[in-house]
């Protein structure tokens, strides 16, 4: 028996390298249980099932697709989950993507077609229906004002804290959630209603590039037949997956496994899955940081680094802030050497010079660590310290 122990001690430590290293995608099935959502006028489609069916296609998709993979629902049953649980399964996984699949309605029976959403601020005000209705299941749960700290979402005041936010996966949720909707018009021929911010809790609590899919309108009478039919789902599934291929490819060149897993095992479910990881603005602070592992683009000083004798062709973007961050910010965890780029009300913040993609890569590999969703970019002309 002893040595049992020890031989599954041992096995236990080779494999987990390869286990973290894997890609996770995590699918939520908005609503659920006593949470129907929203509730078709004619056909009378209950949104919760609706949402459940496609994620359960989408799931399955990937799975066969990609069998290394790790593909986690955040429900596979008509079942309520708290919103604060869905995001808390995301962070328990390290998840690199999520995607949470709703349908939409509306008060105008007129009104129809696909978006997406990503977390943020701009033309709030214009989105915050959408957002408030989402947001509304809170109150559902017990003691709601104690989980959600005093988050209220039926009041606007309650909304600056999406403000505040500082979210570095907003380029790559733009990406995938830009993925998502050329598919949906491109391929489905549906109508273009654009990709949207919003203040959605689940995407602002979850740690990783994150979207909100609105499928279509059931208050719609043609969408909602649209919605309710195999071809509709299978059309909404399809379109949702060949954008998760697009995406994943590149994300996959920076997350290569030492060995190839073993396809045959069953896939984890979400309370056996990694250690909960900490949002941003949980982390405690200490006075002392360690230094990302990281791969520096030559064995020169920093001060020789940040003045090259040739330009160089690539950097790798950590993440996206709405303010200019003093050179010892928390967020930059103790890498020295950052600088930034300004894109409209973002500043876009980077690290490193050099002069192959291949050396950017591999230094975008080691970041991931510490910076996850940070991707490789051409090296900007107009790049400040």
């Amino acid at each position: 028996m002893r040595h049992f122990f020890r031989f599954f001690f041992i096995f236990s430590i080779l494999l987990s390298p390869l286990t973290a290293s894997a890609f996770t995608v995590v699918i939520d099935a908005g609503h659920g249980g006593k949470d129907y959502g929203a509730i078709g006028h004619n056909l009378k489609l209950r949104e919760k099932d609706l949402n459940l069916d496609v994620s359960l296609r989408l799931a399955s998709k990937i799975r066969t697709a990609y069998p290394d993979v790790k593909v986690v629902l955040t429900r596979s049953t008509d079942v309520f989950i708290p919103l604060q649980e869905r995001a808390n399964i995301v962070n328990r996984n390290n998840a690199d993507l999520f995607i949470c699949v709703h349908t939409n309605s509306a008060e105008s029976r007129s009104a129809y077609g696909a978006e997406v959403y990503i977390l943020g601020t701009e033309k709030m005000e214009k989105n915050l229906d959408v957002a408030m209705r989402e947001n509304s299941v809170i109150k559902l749960e017990a003691d709601y004002q104690t989980t959600y700290q005093g988050f209220d979402p039926n009041s606007i005041d309650s909304y600056i804290i999406f403000e505040l936010m500082q979210n570095q996966y907003m380029d790559n949720s733009l990406r995938f959630a830009t993925m998502v909707q050329q598919r949906f018009v491109g391929d489905n021929n549906r109508s273009d209603r654009g990709v949207r911010q919003a203040g959605f809790w689940v995407l602002l609590k979850s740690a990783c590039p994150s979207v909100l899919i609105e499928m279509g309108f059931v208050s719609n009478k043609e969408e909602e037949k649209y919605l309710g039919s195999d071809k509709g789902k299978r059309e909404i599934t399809d379109a949702i997956f060949n954008a998760f291929a697009a995406y994943y490819q590149p994300q996959s060149d920076k997350k290569q496994p030492s060995a190839q897993p073993d396809n045959n095992q069953p896939s984890a479910q979400p309370e056996q899955q990694k250690t909960e990881q900490t949002t941003p603005e949980n982390t405690p602070q200490t006075t002392t940081q360690p230094k990302p592992n990281i791969v520096e683009p030559s064995k020169q000083t920093a001060e020789e680094q940040t003045k090259p004798t040739s330009k160089p062709a690539f950097t790798v973007q950590l993440f996206a802030s709405r303010n200019v961050l003093k050179k010892n910010d928390r967020e930059f965890k103790g890498l020295k050497g950052c600088f930034y780029i300004k894109r409209g009300e973002w500043y876009k913040y980077m690290y490193g010079e050099y002069a192959t993609e291949q050396e950017a890569k591999a230094a975008c590999q080691k970041l991931d660590k510490d910076f996850r969703g940070c991707f490789v970019v051409p090296f900007p002309d107009n790049a400040r310290k």
